[in-house]
């Protein structure tokens, strides 16, 4: 079995990392770098357990546009980067390269959608994805050849969501996702979703129907469903057309990243410059060399 390439969602891990760490975590000149050491251990932990092929950090624009004219109020409610963050996010593309590490990114769209896309690139060349990421929107996703890491707490590392952990936490398909999240909601992008419609209606409806189309067009049909649901259903269903159209990822034209290994020496040197000496001795035994 080949090596997988490892994607990382780098906004969503760099924000987890910097409010699970204290901001008192900072450089020689006092700086704060709790989000990148946070991400760098949580990426490096997938490191060591997958040995992947490559590595690659995925950006994108906060809402992509698009998305917005979708639904406006889309990630409306999401306050503003802090400043001790901001400083950080610009710094991380240099420090991850330090690593070895590729950032790519995409003004346009967001980092979900490139995850999703080299997703599908590796898939088709018949090698296998990991995709780190804190978005449940990827789970749509798994497959035999693609798996998401979802961050978890503690010592163990990232759950293993593939298509059988899809089923087990939402009774549907991977492909089922972006419908599921059109019934449901997903308060964390600001989707309201249907009226009164929760997570086991919305599965119900769509092991029954599979489709949102197919279930708005039972919705329609008088004694498919409970007159509450049907409404639900029926109101505004472009609302719920958008919200699916949005939860869906978009294609983005890439080419199959190269093979990189882990540059240990040059990440510690990065380690190290940025006032993370645990970070750096880590790097600087994995690649068997004295710390910098």
């Amino acid at each position: 079995m080949s090596a997988p390439l490892l994607a990382v969602d780098a906004p969503s891990l760099l924000y987890r990392a910097f409010f699970a760490l204290p901001q008192s975590i900072t450089d020689g000149e006092g700086r704060p770098v709790n989000a990148l050491l946070g991400t760098a251990n949580l990426v490096l932990f997938a490191v060591e357990r997958y040995a992947p092929r490559a590595v690659v950090l995925c950006w994108g624009a906060e809402a992509a546009a698009y998305r917005k004219q979708l639904y406006d109020p889309y990630h409306a409610d999401r306050p503003p980067m802090p400043g001790e963050l901001a400083s950080q996010w610009e710094d991380a593309p240099a420090f991850f390269n330090a690593f070895g590490w590729t950032s790519i990114s995409e003004t346009e769209l967001e980092a979900d959608d490139l995850l999703g896309s080299l997703a599908h690139v590796e898939e088709a060349a018949g090698g296998e994805a990991l995709l780190f990421t804190g978005d449940r929107d990827m789970f749509q996703c798994a497959s035999e050849a693609v798996t998401v890491l979802f961050p978890r707490g503690g010592k163990d590392g990232p759950e293993e969501i593939g298509p059988d952990g899809v089923r087990e936490r939402y009774g549907i398909e991977p492909a089922q996702v972006p419908d599921f999240i059109a019934l449901r909601g997903d308060p964390s992008d600001g989707l309201p979703g249907a009226k009164g419609i929760g997570a086991k209606t919305a599965r119900d409806l769509l092991r029954t129907h599979g489709t949102l189309e197919g279930v708005i067009g039972a919705a329609r049909r008088p004694g498919t469903m409970t007159a509450r649901v049907a409404g639900a259903l029926t109101t505004d269903p472009d609302a719920l057309a958008a919200f699916q159209d949005i939860a869906t990822l978009r294609a983005v034209t890439l080419a199959r990243p190269a093979d990189a290994a882990l540059h240990t020496a040059g990440a510690a040197r990065a380690a190290a410059d940025r006032g993370m000496n645990r970070l750096a001795e880590r790097l600087a035994k994995l690649g068997g060399t004295s710390t910098p």
